[in-house]
């Protein structure tokens, strides 16, 4: 069983910050470092000492760290324009030795584009759509040869779809609880469906509609990875797990009822939970990113009663 740290830094988090986050996941033995990409504070928190790009810090923890993967959950097609973000891609994941995975989403949070002063089109499935197909189109196209797409909303003219990524094949994530345009999305262009914050009984109805999207896909069943993130809350006993509770400004009872939250036994149980609704993955949301002491529980606690 995968288990992933995912950082939302837009509420706090220097670089610095989560140059200790990722080095502790890598040293624990978690798989992987996430990220979200947000540009503004969500909530009651003014966000200080303000917000660090995603690529930008993925570039840098690429040269940091020697095993785990880096990720996103996930960029925002608004934020960029796809040829953009293939080459920022290819060269982190060059930087990395080839151990990045691109979550791309639609981006929703219209709060953050007003205050950047990044256009927040009404039509962004459709471009979404379109920067999946320039994106790994891009990446797929021969060394040596050109890359064009005559789209509506993004034109390009035999590009030399250059650099290409250290890997054969980036890893995309999609992810969402869209029912019909969704699943069809993920069958066609991603290796990783991810499902944030649902449910166990939501999660076991949305990957069934991706499965289904995959096998009419014409796709091997194997080929799609199923995962789900969650906010983690583990104490070593209730106190703990209230205290940790309190220092993200939840409650416990909230978090055991729509996360990852209690004693290493409890979170153990609600993982295999989620497993036998078809979770292949989790990613840890972790909100409190100075509390390195909650990681090393984790993963002597919890990882250990899953490998």
């Amino acid at each position: 069983m995968d288990l992933r740290i995912f950082t939302e830094p837009q509420q706090g988090a220097d670089y610095d910050t989560l140059l200790s986050v990722a080095k502790a996941t890598e040293e624990l033995g978690f798989d992987a470092f996430f990220r979200s990409d947000h540009y503004l504070a969500m909530g009651d928190g003014d966000g200080r000492p303000g917000p660090t790009d995603a690529w930008v810090t993925l570039a840098g923890l690429a040269r940091e760290t020697r095993r785990i993967r880096l990720g996103t959950l996930m960029s925002a097609a608004t934020f960029r324009l796809p040829g953009v973000l293939a080459i920022q891609v290819a060269q982190v994941d060059q930087m990395s030795g080839g151990r990045v995975e691109l979550g791309l989403g639609t981006g929703w949070y219209a709060d953050e584009h007003t205050a950047y002063g990044i256009p927040f089109p009404k039509e962004k499935f459709p471009r979404f759509e379109e920067q999946l197909a320039i994106v790994t189109g891009l990446w797929a196209t021969p060394d040596g040869e050109t890359f064009s797409y005559d789209g509506t909303y993004y034109q390009l003219t035999d590009s030399p779809a250059l650099p290409k990524p250290a890997q054969a094949k980036v890893p995309v994530l999609i992810g969402g609880s869209g029912p019909t345009r969704t699943p069809r999305l993920a069958a066609r262009y991603a290796d990783e469906f991810n499902l944030p914050f649902q449910s166990v009984e939501d999660s076991a109805k949305q990957f069934g509609r991706v499965r289904d999207a995959v096998a009419a896909q014409g796709r091997a069943a194997g080929s799609m990875t199923y995962s789900s993130a969650l906010v983690v809350c583990v104490g070593k006993d209730e106190a703990e797990v209230a205290r940790r509770a309190a220092a993200i400004g939840r409650e416990p009872a909230e978090l055991r009822e729509n996360g990852l939250a209690g004693t290493p036994g409890e979170v153990v149980d609600k993982i295999g939970r989620y497993a036998e609704a078809g979770s292949q993955r989790f990613y840890l949301q972790m909100l409190d990113l100075s509390d390195l002491d909650h990681l090393d529980l984790i993963a002597s606690q919890v990882a250990s009663q899953l490998s």
